[in-house]
């Protein structure tokens, strides 16, 4: 018969009460743990609002969650999808549309920040029955490849040169106090918050220089 040794007898005692203890010290965390996870995952309902847009030339009043950026109500509410959604960062101009008759990023500002604003979006500009001049510079100079972000380079170009026409410099203006001028670094600088990812940028240049030319 095998003899059992007091000592481990007593050591193995010691730990299986040992880890008890630590189970069911533990035990009432985990659940706790639990049902606070369970309470943060319960979203509170949405706060809506309602705005007024005059977009393209069409008046809409939407009911919208207060966090809807002005692209995901053009694109998801309205189903105006020429706007692209890029980065979602404002990095990359692929989302840029006119606002009040300024380019504006429009995945960086809510849509109920402009009740009562005017957009201007690239189905604005033109149809494909009669294209806006700066689509047609676009064709005849090939200034896109996949395409992706030029409806955000031509809103921003016709916006670009409003800015010149108003006399609104640019880091690239010499002269602060002198009229813009149309060179290739003048609107090099006006475009550089479009991001091109095929690399048409010269094309782009030569598209917006042969529409600068054109009588305003």
């Amino acid at each position: 018969m095998t003899e059992i040794n007091p000592i481990n007898a007593g050591r193995r005692g010691v730990l299986i009460a040992g880890a008890l203890s630590a189970t069911a010290a533990a035990v009432p965390g985990v659940a706790g743990a639990a049902q606070a996870v369970n309470t943060a995952s319960v979203s509170p309902p949405p706060v809506l609002m309602k705005v007024n847009l005059d977009i393209n030339g069409r008046r809409h009043s939407l009911e919208l969650d207060t966090r809807t950026t002005l692209l995901d109500a053009l694109r998801e509410h309205l189903h105006l999808t020429g706007t692209k959604k890029g980065c979602d960062h404002g990095q990359c101009g692929a989302c840029t549309v006119m606002l009040d008759g300024q380019r504006i990023n429009a995945c960086l500002t809510l849509a109920v920040m402009h009740d009562g604003a005017r957009v201007t979006t690239i189905e604005g500009l033109g149809t494909p029955e009669k294209l806006h001049p700066m689509q047609t510079a676009f064709i005849a100079h090939d200034g896109y490849q996949c395409g992706y972000c030029t409806p955000g380079q031509i809103c921003s170009a016709v916006a670009a040169l409003g800015e010149i026409r108003q006399g609104i410099p640019s880091h690239a203006s010499a002269d602060l106090n002198a009229a813009p001028s149309v060179t290739p670094e003048e609107l090099r600088e006006r475009m550089s918050g479009n991001l091109c990812r095929c690399g048409a940028y010269s094309n782009i240049i030569d598209a917006i220089t042969e529409v600068a030319g054109r009588p305003a």
